[in-house]
């Protein structure tokens, strides 16, 4: 359970330190679906030179290429296996991580959004990609957003989970949530266990099976996640946020779905609406009951959505 409680400290950190009208389709998702058992085996990680790093990545599954973006403070490891399973059957699902995470080295340039989105676009040279659909989760949002809108050509379909836009146009936690956040009293595991009920609802913990679950999948990552490097990326989503995206997301082209919680406090839901409506080609899907964490409450959900979206006319 420690190992748990650190890596979800991590994740919830995400948040903290910085989350339709359209030509699509507008949705809300059940969330009622069980809990697996099994927990797949991740893929070996493989590595390529990019520019002035080594990224660390993996292959699951074939036909055309799904990115996946990690958000703030984690590494590959820290996806759903079910989710990437599930998207594994219809699609080259690529994981990887970013600069100065897990498999990925730190390198000579600064660590800015934008730089993270150019190097995902040289990690996709590199393996000879020349479009790819992209799903980002939290900061991976805002480095799939810089991705799209400076190499359009790049992102067929875009996926946006628990995303905001920055700027003065987005909504924050409330000043509880942020109390919480910041609240360093107790224990770690105590600190750990407040910060869990942050980015996952309680009531959906509290259910054996669910917090079994969790502790499987997040128990079994390995990969580093040096702090130097989290405190980079800590500067890198301050400074991008100042200014945001609001502004340019009219001028997106891809479809894209914002893909959200509905009890998501970290970045509340209201986020995606905002940018659903400034989006021209965009769907919503609300996850009800979900959290920060949705994918791994409703994995089978969640990858279901996913694959509805980017098989769609």
């Amino acid at each position: 359970m420690k190992k748990i409680l650190v890596v979800v400290l991590a994740l919830v950190l995400a948040c903290c330190l910085v989350a339709a009208a359209g030509c699509g389709s507008t949705g809300k998702t059940a969330s009622n679906t069980t809990t697996p058992v099994k927990v797949p085996a991740r893929a070996p990680t493989k590595t390529v030179k990019v520019g002035d790093i080594t990224m660390g990545y993996r292959v699951y599954g074939k036909g055309y290429p799904l990115l996946m973006i990690m958000g703030y403070g984690g590494s590959q490891d820290i996806w759903d296996p079910n989710v990437i399973a599930s998207l594994a059957k219809h699609y080259k699902v690529i994981t990887f991580d970013n600069r100065g995470m897990g498999a990925t080295t730190a390198g000579t340039q600064p660590f800015t959004i934008q730089q993270f989105a150019n190097d995902t676009a040289g990690l996709m040279n590199a393996l000879g990609i020349p479009k790819a659909h992209v799903l980002g989760w939290s900061m991976g949002t805002y480095v799939a957003q810089d991705l799209v809108l400076t190499d359009p050509q790049k992102v067929n379909r875009l996926v946006l989970y628990a995303a905001d836009c920055g700027g003065s146009q987005s909504t924050g936690p409330s000043a509880d949530v942020m109390k919480q956040l910041t609240d360093t009293s107790g224990t770690p595991q105590q600190r750990g266990e407040r910060l869990m009920s942050l980015l996952i609802p309680q009531g959906w913990v509290a259910v054996k099976k669910n917090a079994q679950y969790l502790e499987q999948v997040l128990s079994s990552a390995t990969e580093p996640t040096p702090a130097e490097s989290v405190q980079k990326q800590v500067q890198a989503m301050g400074e991008w946020f100042q200014n945001g995206t609001y502004a340019q997301l009219p001028t997106i082209k891809s479809q894209t779905m914002m893909l959200t919680g509905t009890e998501d406090i970290l970045t509340p839901p209201q986020n995606s609406l905002i940018m659903v409506n400034q989006i021209p080609q965009s769907w919503l899907t609300q996850f009800r009951g979900g959290g920060h964490g949705v994918q791994f409450q409703y994995p089978q959900a969640f990858a279901n959505a996913v694959l509805d979206f980017l098989a769609a006319p």
